[in-house]
């Protein structure tokens, strides 16, 4: 018999409101117990209403220690329910075992990949948006004059090139996921749909299509 460790996060109550609420994540807990667990039973479940920068949660620690006593398998509904670091995604990995209900084959290395991705986009958006209120910060310091048609020539080659260099980093990052699937045969829609099931958005934080998936693919072969 699998023994179950079950562990739930929100940051805050506005989102119960969004699909990351405490509903959300215990029907996706459900669909992976009705459809990938046989013969299981369930030790307990915690909660936590906490941001997920901070792993010294109370209910998470909890959790993890009673499925490390137990040999139990902690089960989440996403990866970043547990963490939004790939340092303690790394040390969860290494102490317990580690499932994720909408990642029902994912192995740990496939986990740990995840959690790397995820952390890396995020880094890249606190920077483009560091990078564009110092860009607004500077073109505000030309106010007191009109802007001369080269030097708007200017700022508009220097903006394409930024967008084309940013668009080349975050296409590298998605390389070790989707290139792979695409070498597997897995079709442009199944990775599109794999993506949003992870939460991985587009460069501008939409969900994925598969011409966006055809894009990122072009990008990387060029």
């Amino acid at each position: 018999m699998t023994k179950f460790v079950i562990y739930y996060r929100v940051s805050t109550k506005r989102q119960g409101e969004s699909g990351l609420g405490l509903e959300a994540q215990q029907r996706d807990v459900a669909l992976y117990l009705d459809s990938y667990a046989d013969n299981y039973d369930v030790l307990d479940e915690f909660t936590d209403v906490e941001s997920g920068g901070y792993s010294d949660r109370p209910n998470y620690l909890a959790a993890v220690a009673l499925a490390e006593s137990k040999g139990a398998t902690l089960l989440v509904s996403k990866l970043d329910r547990v963490s939004r670091d790939v340092e303690e995604i790394a040390r969860l990995i290494k102490q317990v075992d580690f499932r994720v209900a909408c990642m029902p084959f994912a192995d740990k290395f496939q986990l740990h990949l995840y959690a790397a991705l995820a952390e890396q986009e995020r880094d890249f958006i606190k920077k483009r948006t560091k990078a564009a209120l110092q860009s607004a910060k500077e073109r505000g310091t030309k106010l007191g004059r009109p802007t001369k048609k080269e030097e708007l020539q200017e700022m508009g080659r220097k903006a394409g090139e930024a967008m084309k260099v940013q668009a080349d980093q975050f296409a590298e990052k998605l390389r070790a996921i989707i290139v792979p699937m695409r070498n597997a045969g897995v079709s442009l829609n199944s990775i599109a749909e794999a993506l949003n099931t992870q939460g991985f958005r587009t460069q501008r934080g939409k969900n994925w299509t598969p011409a966006g998936v055809r894009n990122v693919l072009i990008r990387l072969e060029s």
